[in-house]
């Protein structure tokens, strides 16, 4: 495999940003991946079908599960029951703030919409950012159903402002405020609303000008919003900059980076005529939900989503048995894809001194010995080796003893099904800040 030009992984950063863009929550990131794979000839599988009869040798599927978690496979040509899969596990959420059920808050002549933190956040960059929302509503279609329906207003229509220094002179020293009280983003004046026609008043739930605003977006009638669920995410675009137009300044790295990575390589490396003739594995990409707030969901990496893909595959094809699955398991191969934290030039103290991840000299490989990820020196070996053959720089990183570590879903991954993984990530500065 020969290294990119620079004209190549220069449209490959515009794509990355392009992908941020389009997908301000995981609905969006599952729906633009579900375009891609559509446009790479994979079919569509649905969870309440059979699939037996359905996978076949060098054929391409994909599911989703709730339209915020995504799995994407392709079979290899020489392909049985109980061999491996080849997988890269990342996730589809970011850190945010994102509507309460009942948001329709109002003070000292604003109105304000209530909002839930999500995640662990870097919560004082969200002050003083151009917000808007995205997600899905589930419209009535007029024949008794619903339809879930994906919902991005690209103009800024909330800001939460920070106090002015003048009230508060020890700000800058440190900047404390409370995440119920202080974190209400502006959604209006009040006299500008009431002089509108929006009935204000009566709307038990959310007021009534966001729902307009929804609905205009929509095409629909605020009557056919039945419910909704939606994020805020900054409205300033994912842009490649910096002097030598080397960075990538966006929104939601964590975790579109690595999400956008494993379905460009998965799409890619089926681009061949023959691709998939001589492969006897399975190349599997998970994208999963609610990695931030701990995976514990239907449709999160503590679910059994992947189990019950494993299963699925091993089963629906010709010769499988009893074992299949098991026999599986032992043969596969998982990569933990998530970002990690590159070595900051005006804080560089708070890393391990022997393990200080760069910018632009290749993936980390996270290793802790306390099991918050999933490396082994087996796992280890195996991507060392791969990425030698391909002239791949591989980086390091373990945080340090009096500091703690964050964690992936590679270990709860790895656990429940006893796969041999591994969890890398590619560096960058800023993680959880609303920019990144």
């Amino acid at each position: 495999m020969s290294p990119l030009s620079k004209v190549q992984l220069h449209r490959q950063a515009e794509q990355l940003v392009d992908f941020i863009n389009k997908s301000p929550s995981p609905f969006h990131v599952v729906d633009v991946c579900r375009s891609w794979l559509r446009g790479a000839n994979f079919t569509e599988l649905k969870e309440k079908q059979s699939w037996c009869g359905a996978i076949k040798p060098n054929g391409r599927y994909f599911f989703t599960r709730n339209g915020s978690s995504i799995v994407a496979f392709a079979v290899g040509g020489k392909f049985r029951p109980g061999n491996g899969t080849s997988i890269v596990a990342a996730h589809s959420d970011s850190p945010c703030l994102k509507l309460k059920p009942v948001s329709k808050k109002s003070g000292s002549g604003f109105l304000q919409v209530g909002v839930q933190t999500y995640g662990g956040g870097l919560w004082h960059t969200w002050f003083d950012r151009d917000l808007s929302v995205a997600g899905r509503v589930m419209v009535r279609d007029g024949a008794g159903g619903y339809a879930a329906r994906l919902v991005s207003i690209d103009e800024p229509i909330m800001r939460i402002p920070s106090l002015a220094i003048h009230m508060d002179r020890s700000a800058n020293e440190a900047f404390k405020f409370n995440k119920e009280i202080h974190m209400t983003p502006i959604l209006a004046t009040v006299d500008k609303v009431l002089n509108g026609t929006s009935d204000e008043e009566n709307a038990p739930a959310h007021h009534p000008v966001l729902l307009e605003r929804i609905a205009k977006q929509l095409d629909i009638s605020t009557a056919d919003i039945a419910d909704f669920e939606l994020c805020l995410f900054d409205t300033q675009k994912a842009t490649i900059g910096g002097l030598l137009n080397e960075l990538i300044y966006a929104a939601r790295l964590d975790n579109l980076n690595s999400s956008y990575c494993a379905i460009e390589g998965l799409i890619n490396s089926l681009s061949g005529e023959n691709a998939l003739e001589n492969d006897s594995h399975v190349r599997l990409v998970a994208l999963f939900d609610n990695e931030e707030v701990g995976s514990t969901s239907a449709y999160g990496a503590n679910s059994a989503l992947l189990e019950s893909a494993l299963r699925r595959i091993q089963a629906s094809c010709d010769g499988a048995n009893m074992t299949s699955f098991e026999e599986a398991v032992a043969n596969s191969y998982m990569i933990s894809s998530d970002v990690t934290h590159a070595v900051h030039p005006n804080y560089s103290e708070k890393h391990e001194s022997n393990h200080r991840p760069e910018m632009q000299k290749g993936p980390a490989i996270k290793v802790n010995a306390n099991q918050r990820y999933a490396t082994t020196a087996l796992t280890s070996t195996i991507l060392k080796d791969i990425a030698k053959r391909s002239d791949i720089p591989l980086q390091e990183f373990v945080v340090r003893n009096d500091s703690p570590c964050g964690s992936t879903i590679g270990p709860m991954l790895s656990a429940q099904l006893g796969l041999r993984t591994i969890d890398i990530g590619n560096p960058l500065l800023a993680m959880h800040s609303i920019p990144v």
